[in-house]
């Protein structure tokens, strides 16, 4: 071996060692350092959330289950799993040392599967031999409460930083937050005095009670509780101006409110619920008066949201078959804001009688739709619905606007208030003009209905125990409303993450409209196909008795012309598949080209023309 052999070889070795040392360098100088160039900044964390952690009161514990080797053979899970990871790294190193994160890999039959476990982590088959595959996060703080997320779906990876901040938010400041309850409709405990037996309290009212303190609030207190932090307004029938005036003034001042307004409550029994004959009578409206207005919001207390689509079907005395009520509506996923917190995977939200809102022109609110009705929904007189006897006579009359009704909404930004001065008996009272900081905070129902067990529970009694089964989501809708808004304004204001899945929209559209082409030209050979049959028959139809075994001449000739035909449309239907394949091909030999060709020729021309630059830069200045 010679000495240019030896000095080349030693050259490598050298370039190798220096390329191996500069990236253990650059990782001890720049960690923690992050530049997101992805078109979603999918790798960057929210304002909300880095507020929220820097106001973290409590330290906090992450535990992040996950099997690696039951998951070796799902890549996208793993590919998932590493993306969790790198977001609570992130969170980590802005905590400013308060949040600890532990990864624990729950083998089976270890200690750490019983840690799983004991944390009620959810745990899911894979594979031939059904393995347990643990992917969860939980998390606990100094004074031992926990909070759990059972199992991180790739498939809510849009929620992800929400749910993780959510819960650091809880564990760092753990005193349970208080929730008053205003309104018409007695959703408490109490005494029946026909059944001269106590009367449960609704489902959704127990539901609320052990996630959050629940105070009532007498429709004529003088003030509210100095330390509530959401108020929660049913059914507000005949509210005084003082009291209207309180809750203007309560959320301009960055309380929280979470209301329910109906054109037809169907709960409300009226002033004397006892009263056997009060259910003839149940049925009332209510309304925010000149508050929904100055919010930026319309509304009308008299009208129903009627909807053909999403229409259940009800048993009538008028009628031995169920017929559908086009005001009892179950509203589907696509009736719901997927990209809300508040509404996003939920399955089926049931309501009746609801009425609907809609911005007002010029509003300085911002107007997010949370449920809404199918484009087929229409506007229905709530008088309708008083003495209805037939559901089906809601059809006599109905008319689709070919628009959707808004039956829930979020309202956010600055408001002013709906009066002008303090009503009567409150003059002196500090009058608030102009929502503080950011604006208004309100979710809005235009249903009352979707919070009585009717709608979305199931009761059995099984020795003697009631056991409830959920049919529908709204228990879950409005607890998460609830929760949501007693969330801190970071929490609130803490963006639907895009999801790292990227389609190729490109791709998608050649393959619809292929495909569009292609149900035309198999549309054509059916209809051909019919007429053929068609004048088959009616050649058959002339023939004698003794002739209808035998194909004559003509018969003959028009089954070959469309044997033919079929045979021509087909070579057109390969040919429309043909040309998708072709696009698709062609498309991805451009985009090969294009990163393995020209890019990188344009990187290289760019370099020898920044080194061309400095060389003439040098010569000049040593000439």
């Amino acid at each position: 071996m010679n000495r240019r052999n030896l000095t080349s070889t030693g050259s490598l070795v050298l370039l190798f060692g220096l390329f191996i040392a500069l990236v253990i360098l650059s990782g001890l100088l720049f960690k923690g350092w992050r530049l997101d160039l992805t078109e979603n900044r999918e790798f960057t964390l929210s304002e909300g959330t880095e507020s929220v952690l820097a106001n973290m009161a409590e330290p906090v514990t992450l535990y992040r289950f996950f099997s690696e080797d039951a998951s070796g053979d799902l890549p996208q899970v793993r590919s998932y799993a590493r993306w969790v990871d790198e977001l609570l790294d992130d969170m980590a190193d802005r905590s400013g040392g308060k949040l600890t994160v532990r990864r624990i890999d729950p083998t089976p039959f270890s200690p750490e599967e019983d840690e799983a476990a004991q944390f009620g982590l959810q745990s899911v088959p894979v594979g031939a031999l059904g393995d347990s595959l643990y992917f969860g996060l939980a998390g606990s703080n100094s004074l031992d409460d926990v909070q759990v997320i059972a199992f991180l779906n790739p498939a809510k990876q849009a929620f992800l930083e929400y749910d993780v901040a959510k819960l650091i938010a809880t564990l760092s400041h753990p005193e349970q937050q208080k929730v008053g309850l205003l309104g018409s409709l007695d959703m408490a405990p109490g005494f029946d005095m026909n059944t001269q037996q106590p009367r449960p309290a609704w489902v959704m009212h127990e539901q609320l009670d052990q996630l959050f303190e629940v105070v009532t609030v007498p429709n004529d207190a003088a003030a509210f509780p100095d330390d509530l932090d959401l108020l929660m307004v049913v059914h507000p029938k005949a509210l005084s101006d003082a009291m209207r005036y309180r809750i203007d003034q309560f959320v301009l001042g960055g309380g929280r409110l979470v209301g329910f307004v109906d054109p037809f409550a169907e709960a409300d029994l009226g002033d004397n619920p006892n009263d056997p004959m009060a259910r003839l009578n149940a049925g009332s409206s209510s309304s925010l008066d000149g508050l929904l207005e100055a919010w930026g919001v319309g509304y009308d207390p008299m009208r129903v949201a009627g909807d053909p689509l999403y229409a259940l079907q009800v048993n009538s005395q008028a009628s031995v078959r169920p017929v559908r009520h086009l005001a009892i509506l179950s509203l589907p996923r696509d009736g719901m804001n997927g990209d809300d917190i508040v509404s996003a995977d939920l399955e089926a939200v049931n309501v009746s009688s609801a009425g609907w809102f809609e911005a007002l022109e010029g509003a300085s609110t911002q107007f997010t739709p949370l449920l809404h009705t199918s484009e087929n929904a229409g506007g229905i007189d709530a008088s309708r619905l008083r003495f209805l006897a037939n559901p089906e006579d809601l059809q006599a009359g109905f008319t689709s606007s070919g628009d959707p009704y808004a039956i829930a909404a979020r309202i956010t930004g600055p408001a002013a208030s709906a009066f002008a001065a303090p009503p009567a008996g409150l003059e002196g009272v500090a009058h608030r003009e102009q929502a503080i900081d950011g604006g208004i905070n309100v979710i809005l129902f235009a249903d009352t209905d979707l919070l009585t067990d009717r709608m979305w529970v199931s009761k059995q009694n099984f020795f003697g125990q009631t056991v409830v089964n959920a049919f529908a989501d709204n228990g879950s809708l409005v607890v998460n409303a609830v929760d949501n808004l007693l969330g801190t304004d970071d929490l609130i204001s803490i963006r639907t993450r895009a999801t790292s899945a990227r389609p190729f929209d490109r791709v998608e559209e050649l393959r619809l409209a292929a495909e569009s082409q292609y149900r035309d030209t198999e549309e054509r050979l059916n209809l051909e196909l019919q007429e053929t049959e068609r004048t088959l028959a009616e050649m058959q139809a002339q023939r004698g008795d003794g002739e209808l075994g035998i194909l004559n001449e003509d018969q003959a000739d028009e089954i070959q012309r469309f044997l033919d035909r079929r045979t021509e449309l087909r070579r057109e239907l390969r040919a429309v598949q043909h040309e998708l394949d072709k696009d698709i091909d062609a498309l991805g030999t451009r985009l090969t080209v294009l990163n393995v060709v020209i890019v990188p020729l344009a990187v290289i021309i760019v370099a020898l023309l920044v080194g061309q630059a400095r060389r003439r830069r040098r010569e000049a200045a040593a000439a």
